[in-house]
């Protein structure tokens, strides 16, 4: 299958900050004793995905769904170490969530933080520029290059996992129903280290310090 790239796309700024940039964070976050987080944010829909199964010839299965757009809308904070974090709602998310994650992951992750995340507007919001200036230099903030969500290892990896593997076949009459499936997913996930450290592998960030 193709894999879809926006046109606007600077391939050799991502190159560099592959190269350059990316080894840099890492060697920062050690000097610094900051856990390095990856944040991102996706959708996970009652609709049932579909996939490939057998039928009689010339008889195509039909899936029976209540169609519906009600969603979890979900931050992720994935670390080079194998450990994710969610914050999950029930509601489109804004500014003031990410204030609110930020706080978890001071709280559960670390009390020095560098978060790397893309340029979602919700992200640059002046409350939370106010509230990452506000912690004393406690949270760092590295923004990644626009239209690369491929650099993020929960693009093609962890919302992957959790959503084609750990959801697969999953239906859930109601958010609550599936809220408590997302769990159980996370939680599965969170047994598997070095599946979440093959992620960055696959994004083509190496673990190793320079």
């Amino acid at each position: 299958m193709p894999i879809k790239r926006a046109i606007q796309r600077d391939e050799d700024a991502i190159r560099r900050w592959r190269v350059e940039v990316w080894p840099e964070l890492l060697n920062r976050a050690s000097r610094e004793h900051r856990v390095l987080v990856f944040e991102d944010e996706s959708g996970f829909y009652l609709l049932p995905g579909l996939v490939r199964t057998y039928a009689p010839e010339a008889q195509t299965p039909v899936i029976r769904e209540k169609q519906t757009r009600d969603h979890l809308s979900v931050m992720g904070g994935m670390t080079p170490q194998g450990k994710v974090y969610t914050l999950v709602r029930q509601e489109s998310l804004n500014g003031m969530h990410c204030i609110e994650f930020l706080e978890h992951l001071l709280r559960v992750a670390g009390e020095r933080l560098l978060v790397v995340w893309d340029g979602s507007p919700i992200h640059r919001r002046t409350a939370v520029t106010e509230f990452v200036a506000g912690t004393s230099g406690k949270i760092r903030l590295e923004a990644l290059p626009g239209y690369a969500p491929d650099l993020n290892p929960w693009d093609e990896g962890g919302w992957h996992q959790l959503k084609d593997v750990q959801l697969a076949n999953v239906v859930c009459r109601d958010l609550e129903e599936l809220h408590e499936q997302f769990h159980l997913a996370v939680g599965r996930l969170r047994q598997k280290p070095h599946l979440i450290r093959s992620f960055f592998a696959q994004a083509g960030l190496s673990l190793t310090k320079t």
